[in-house]
């Protein structure tokens, strides 16, 4: 079971549209299709309110009710969490619940740690498998912040890794096959037990900073073959 969480804004407390947001659309059927030999099902969750709100935390909250419910429903299934921006920050938090297996953040948001007393936690990632894209150029989300928390992370659980996608912004649309592909074999891979890409299994292998800075490729994906 993959759950996609997607991003918003750090503060609001409006309901989000209904509508599945186009980024999560894509990356649902692009799941689909790697595990369709497997069952795999997708479902995009939807927040009770916009932002992350501070303390609240709310799409924290919204990713752990989504976990229970895929076990009340599907009984003892291995979950994913893959997050978006601000729901990358969600997935990484929500990755303690018992039936998450790994979580993937993509262009994660982190606040300023200046402006935070408490450094964003790590230890419920211990006994996950972890991916973490970002692009060099995103300038609505620090990637030396996501680098820090990954390199943090590695240190007490040597399943994590982080893929750069040189020259590309926030959106990552200049190589978005490429990270759909990476996401895709790095789910089908922890879930089901397939042998990952090379430079998946590289990156998860190698010691920082080499593991957490690895480069994505122009073309990744193009010969998987799923």
């Amino acid at each position: 079971m993959a759950l996609l969480l997607p991003g918003g804004p750090a503060v609001g407390r409006r309901r989000p549209p209904a509508r599945i947001p186009a980024a999560q659309g894509r990356l649902a059927r692009r799941l689909t299709r790697a595990g369709a030999g497997e069952g795999l099902a997708t479902h995009v969750v939807r927040y009770r309110h916009r932002g992350w709100n501070g303390a609240a935390a709310h799409p924290v909250e919204d990713a752990l009710w989504a976990a229970d419910e895929v076990v009340r429903r599907y009984g003892d299934v291995p979950v994913c969490l893959v997050g978006t921006d601000l729901g990358g920050r969600a997935a990484l938090r929500a990755a303690g619940h018992p039936a998450v297996t790994c979580a993937v953040a993509i262009a994660l948001w982190l606040p300023d740690p200046e402006a935070v007393l408490d450094p964003e936690p790590v230890r419920q990632l211990v006994g996950r498998r972890v991916l973490l894209v970002h692009g060099t150029n995103d300038e609505r989300t620090d990637p030396d912040l996501s680098y820090r928390l990954a390199e943090r992370a590695k240190k007490i659980n040597r399943e994590v890794c982080r893929f750069e996608v040189h020259s590309d912004g926030h959106g990552l649309r200049q190589h978005r096959a490429e990270v759909l592909a990476l996401t895709a074999d790095f789910v089908r891979g922890t879930l089901f037990g397939h042998p990952c890409a090379r430079p998946l299994a590289d990156a998860l292998a190698a010691p920082p900073p080499l593991g957490l800075r690895m480069p994505l490729a122009c073309g990744f994906g193009e010969t998987l073959g799923h």
